[in-house]
């Protein structure tokens, strides 16, 4: 048997009262794809940043190549070789892709001059193999999300690893780029590279990956070989429970129509975005990344500007797309970017959940504290997040746990039109479960509801109606058995007529 490159073992890690790892245990080998998987909190990302020397562990012990070893910080683990894409991106908006990809490792040359044209040849080396637009020069601030995750992902191949992290490396990526790394993988893994790959996608951890651990409440649950195991066995283990359906029926008895957009254009990012949806059901945005519908919405609720457009609630015109107005009136947008725009990561999870509704909980520009804990806290246990307390900053925790207390400051503005972005980008598939149901819940109550997502299953299993975008534009809207992954695919991928 060959001995694994990296093994970590009885490792643990508290903050505070709060428990992240209890028994982290795992063993990875050169030329092998190992997923880890289990629901947010379970200590998957606490283990992967002890590994990485992000963290380190109150106990237990990390082995390279069969010698113990402690890492001072991320840049002792890159020396070591061990390299990790984190879900959240950790880039530096103001400089350009090349001299983020040499952070802390810049080549220099006489005088200590570093040596910029070499960083951007490997730099362009290492996009082109994501077929990405982004280019070595470019500031990382003007990329799209999708480009950053890239950008993030050929930071490590610079760097001559052993052992390779991928934290969700695929949730922001469009087919085309996520196709390219999945093709990357396959190489790093003939070279004899250790890849540890994190995921929520069952279709990705029973395509790419050879083994399998599942985590759940920061211990260890088991290791699987993927030809030993099926995707039912992994869920169960990662839950506790049996999840049975994961999509809730469907409601086929709208109400009247909430919010119609006519005619919005902006440029060449979108053109003619008009559609209706109604109290009562889930009105669905699909489209390959790229293809607008963000933009669109965006636009449609005042966030962001538009050359053209109209938009009328419950029938009137809104004369004035004000994103405050419109909250005030009962709309909310739930972004896809919660660390670029959705939370405020270094303030309290009460604050962020209250943010919105701050003129509601004041009287003289004072919170009323006690109304502002039972309002944070009703919502928050809700949608059972895993919190040590309402004071602890929200970027302690886990991405699906940041994700729900996001959803949490739109919910307690009590909507009436709820527009959410990626809903489930990172989020387990138990917390999946809950937050599916909890749409349904909302729209069988009477909510209207809007989904953009580049999930297809997701899009398909929760919306009465699909409009889908391609290329800036509404190219068809589908409702009854043309919601389905063959229909939805062939009119977002056609190309345009000339």
């Amino acid at each position: 048997m060959p001995t694994p490159v990296l093994v970590g073992s009885g490792l643990t890690k508290s903050y505070g009262a709060t428990r992240a790892l209890v028994n982290g245990h795992l063993e990875a080998y050169a030329g092998e794809v190992h997923a880890i998987v289990g629901e947010n909190g379970a200590g998957k990302s606490t283990l992967m940043n002890i590994f990485s020397g992000v963290v380190a562990p109150d106990s237990g012990t990390i082995q390279l190549e069969g010698t113990d070893v402690t890492f001072a910080g991320p840049d002792a683990a890159l020396e070591h070789g061990v390299g990790i894409v984190h879900q959240e991106l950790s880039l530096c908006p103001d400089l350009s892709v090349a001299e983020n990809m040499f952070l802390g490792f810049v080549p220099r040359g006489r005088w200590g001059l570093a040596r910029f044209g070499e960083m951007s040849s490997t730099a362009a080396r290492m996009l082109e193999l994501f077929k990405t637009d982004a280019q070595p020069y470019d500031r990382v601030s003007d990329l799209s999300i999708g480009q950053q995750q890239v950008v993030e992902i050929a930071r490590t191949l610079v760097h001559e690893c052993k052992v390779i992290i991928f934290d969700e490396p695929t949730s922001s990526l469009t087919e085309t780029e996520s196709e390219a790394l999945y093709g990357i993988i396959a190489d790093l893994k003939a070279r004899g590279i250790a890849i540890i790959f994190i995921s929520h996608r069952m279709t990705e951890v029973f395509e790419l990956c050879d083994r399998v651990t599942v985590m759940r409440d920061g211990a260890w649950v088991a290791t699987r070989k993927i030809d030993e195991t099926t995707p039912d066995e992994i869920v169960t283990m990662m839950v506790g429970r049996d999840l049975g359906g994961l999509y809730p029926p469907k409601n086929s008895t709208p109400g009247a129509v909430a919010i119609t957009a006519e005619g919005f254009s902006r440029g060449r990012d979108f053109v003619d975005i008009s559609f209706s949806a109604r109290y009562g059901e889930i009105l669905g945005f699909a489209g390959l990344v790229g293809s607008g519908r963000s933009e669109a919405l965006r636009a449609v609720v005042g966030i962001d500007p538009s050359d053209a457009g109209s938009l009328h609630l419950d029938g009137s015109p809104v004369k004035t797309a004000n994103y405050a107005d419109l909250i005030a009136r009962g709309v909310g947008y739930m972004s896809e970017d919660r660390k670029g725009d959705g939370l405020f990561l270094s303030m309290s999870i009460e604050a962020n959940t209250i943010v919105a509704i701050l003129r509601r909980l004041s009287s003289g520009g004072i919170i009323a504290r006690g109304r502002s804990h039972d309002v944070s806290r009703n919502a928050l246990t809700s949608l059972r997040t895993k919190m040590a307390s309402l004071t602890q900053p929200v970027g302690a925790l886990s991405g699906g746990n940041q994700q729900k207390v996001m959803l949490a400051k739109w919910l307690v503005t009590d909507p009436r039109v709820l527009i959410l972005d990626e809903p489930t980008r990172g989020i387990d598939i138990g917390a999946k479960h809950e937050i599916h149901a909890l749409l349904r819940q909302l729209a069988d109550a009477g909510m209207c509801v809007i989904v953009i997502s580049s999930d297809l299953p997701e899009v398909i299993g929760l919306s009465d109606r699909i409009a889908v975008m391609r290329e800036g534009r509404i190219v068809a809207e589908l409702s009854g058995d043309d919601v389905n992954e063959d229909t939805i695919i062939t009119h977002s991928s056609a190309p345009t007529a000339a």
